[in-house]
């Protein structure tokens, strides 16, 4: 029986038992004492009546059992996603008046959500809205730029004035991108779209993305992987991460330097590790890395928005995975990415 589950009930039914007996037992005894006889009827009544008792308790505590088990059913039902569950409290009673607790906490809760969700869908709205204004005139910036370039041939100060407001604006258009894709993923109102994807031909794209600039920069690139290796996932959005996280490495390395781009899958997970041998990362520098804007007062890195490796964690997020650093400074700096395998879950 469910109520005998509770220590507490069973303890309250034995003591009970062990009270009526008790009582039956000398009463009995009491007219053996007086009368030197049994009283049949009397053996009879007292059974009926213990009976009675006992049932009563039992109606009792399993009536207050189902009551909580609704109460456990409709908790339960909250937590999985039903906003509208609620406890029925209609009755008077302590216990009553914690479900009213219980159902205030839930319509507060869903307040707290409801303004939650207006709050990123208005400022996912207002990012996307000075995403598009700066649009234009980025583009307007980059035509003239690109013009002052070819006129400025024989004018090297003003062509070198000219190179580097072209980065700036790359910077920028980078930084705006960069926004608008992080605060979509934190509204919610992007679907990752997951299909079986081989592994090793998504880091073959990473490598492209990379392989000009780290040919420039005398750095090595090294994939080391299985063919045979496939995930579910959302290919463009994480390459995109692991575009990130990449440029990240080719960011603090120097001529030289090698990054590793290494992929496996273990017995419930596949991995994804990206390691150079740069400068390493500060120790005070490690908790703060993935915050957006951060910026490190020992980086050498003067170019970085601060928004690459928070963009690249919220999509492994919105994958369900995970990405830890490890870092030694001289030594290097290693992100390993994991993705549980569902089937072995």
């Amino acid at each position: 029986m469910k109520i005998f589950v509770n220590k507490d009930i069973k303890r309250f039914f034995q003591a009970i038992s062990a009270v009526l007996t008790a009582f039956l037992f000398l009463i009995e005894v009491s007219i053996w004492l007086l009368y030197r006889d049994f009283s049949l009827w009397l053996l009879l009544l007292c059974l009926l009546t213990a009976g009675t008792i006992w049932a009563i308790c039992f109606w009792y505590f399993n009536r207050q059992n189902k009551i909580m088990e609704n109460a456990v059913s409709q908790i339960n039902a909250y937590l999985a996603g039903d906003v509208d569950a609620r406890i029925e409290c209609d009755n008077e009673g302590e216990l009553y008046r914690l479900f009213h607790s219980v159902n205030s906490l839930a319509a507060v809760l869903n307040a707290h959500a409801a303004n939650e969700l207006r709050e990123k869908e208005f400022l996912k709205n207002t990012i996307s809205d000075i995403s598009h204004q700066l649009k234009t005139p980025l583009a307007a910036l980059n035509i003239y730029n690109g013009l002052l370039q070819d006129e400025a041939e024989e004018l090297p100060a003003v062509k070198e004035f000219a190179t580097l407001s072209e980065q700036e604006l790359d910077r920028i258009e980078t930084l705006v991108q960069n926004l608008l894709k992080i605060t979509k993923l934190d509204a919610g109102s992007i679907v990752i779209e997951k299909n079986m994807e081989n592994v090793a031909n998504m880091m073959r794209d990473v490598e492209l993305h990379f392989v000009y600039r780290a040919r420039q920069e005398q750095k090595e690139l090294i994939l080391s992987g299985s063919d045979k290796i496939s995930l579910l996932c959302d290919r463009d959005w994480l390459i995109e991460a692991i575009d990130n996280i990449v440029k990240n490495a080719l960011d603090h390395t120097e001529k030289g330097d090698m990054v590793l781009i290494e992929w496996s899958a273990l017995s419930s997970a596949v991995q994804i590790i990206v390691k150079d041998n740069g400068c390493g990362i500060h120790p005070e520098d490690l908790y703060h890395i993935f915050k957006r804007f951060y910026r490190s007062r020992f980086s050498k890195d003067k170019q970085g928005i601060g928004l690459g490796l928070p963009l690249a964690k919220a999509i492994i997020e919105a994958h369900n995975g995970t990405i830890e650093v490890d870092s030694e400074l001289g030594v290097g700096t290693t992100f390993t990415i994991s993705f549980l395998i569902p089937t072995k879950l």
